[in-house]
């Protein structure tokens, strides 16, 4: 990867619109700072506030980290404590936060798409912050897609004809619809698997569905996805939803684990379902890569927040 460019965005809610480019400079940008790169030297104070609508460990955690790693001013928000508890608007509490001096808003909403009445406020709206997106719904995770594409490419070096598989609860994965966009667009092969009740034939267009045990033995990367209980309101397949069935069938154990190519890597979002997607006592085993996703994740944060600094030209960056 030959790329000295900076990213500029004025928000990051989607990879839907990267370029090759912007995605290889980014991991080449993240991949400085995990080499000890030094951070952006800022002339002015940065304020940004972390607005978690839905529960999250790794996800803020992150964020924060990479926040003070490049300098910014973390100013709390509780959505619990806030004015959203009294019918406040998504749109009214950002405009409040630009008024109060807040530059950056980092926001996981459960409503899909809801950055695009903010970056996109309409006539007589005056709303002028940027928005990083850490999941909207079922629709986006950018920052996730992005430390996914760099732990790949840590591994490989490439992603032309790689084989991914995506694996599990797909319809309801923004990771999934994220990861097989861009996967697509840098060149790998993408395959799909898990329960057909939770796949979509318009993911055809990205890739094939075929059955696990078919896919093992071939795959570069499996990907695994967290059985989203909390989304399958509805859903009658929630009802009987058996762990040790879901293991045999779709989870990666020991047997299959052991039939992967040597050089193949496992990968997975978080949180892991012990037992149901992976094996317990693989989640650390050496194909695995859930520890270094982790990792790495602080890093392409930082520079995904850098291009937005320098997309909005804050803390004299330009």
């Amino acid at each position: 990867m030959k790329t000295t460019n900076l990213v500029t965005l004025p928000s990051f809610v989607s990879v839907e619109n990267l370029s090759v480019e912007e995605v290889e400079a980014l991991i080449a940008r993240a991949q400085y700072f995990k080499n000890g790169g030094a951070s952006p030297y800022l002339t002015k104070p940065v304020y940004v506030t972390n607005m978690f609508f839905e529960n999250s460990s790794r996800t803020h955690t992150s964020f924060e980290m990479a926040e003070r790693r490049l300098g910014l001013t973390v100013i709390p928000f509780d959505p619990s404590h806030s004015s959203t508890k009294k019918g406040e608007t998504l749109y009214d509490t950002s405009l409040i936060m630009q008024a109060l001096g807040i530059d950056i808003e980092v926001i996981r909403h459960s409503e899909n798409e809801y950055y695009e009445k903010l970056i996109h406020p309409g006539q007589g709206h005056h709303l002028a912050i940027g928005v990083i997106n850490a999941g909207d719904g079922s629709g986006q995770h950018p920052s996730q897609c992005m430390l996914d594409m760099m732990t790949i490419y840590e591994q490989f070096g490439h992603f032309k004809d790689l084989k991914v598989a995506i694996v599990g609860d797909i319809t309801n994965s923004r990771v999934a619809k994220s990861d097989m966009e861009l996967l697509t667009k840098l060149g790998a092969k993408v395959y799909f698997s898990g329960p057909e009740y939770w796949y979509d034939k318009e993911y055809d267009r990205y890739g094939q569905f075929k059955k696990l045990d078919d896919l093992v033995r071939e795959m570069d990367v499996m990907m695994l996805l967290r059985v989203q209980h909390e989304r399958h309101a509805g859903d009658p397949n929630e009802s009987q939803f058996d762990a040790k069935k879901y293991h045999a069938e779709y989870g990666i154990n020991q047997e299959r684990y052991q039939a992967m190519k040597d050089d193949a890597i496992i990968m997975h979002p978080g949180p892991i379902n012990h037992d149901v997607e992976l094996a317990g006592d693989l989640v650390e085993a050496s194909k695995s890569r859930f520890v270094r996703q982790m990792e790495n994740g602080v890093f392409m944060r930082m520079a995904m927040i850098e291009a937005v600094l320098r997309g909005r030209k804050l803390g004299g960056l330009s």
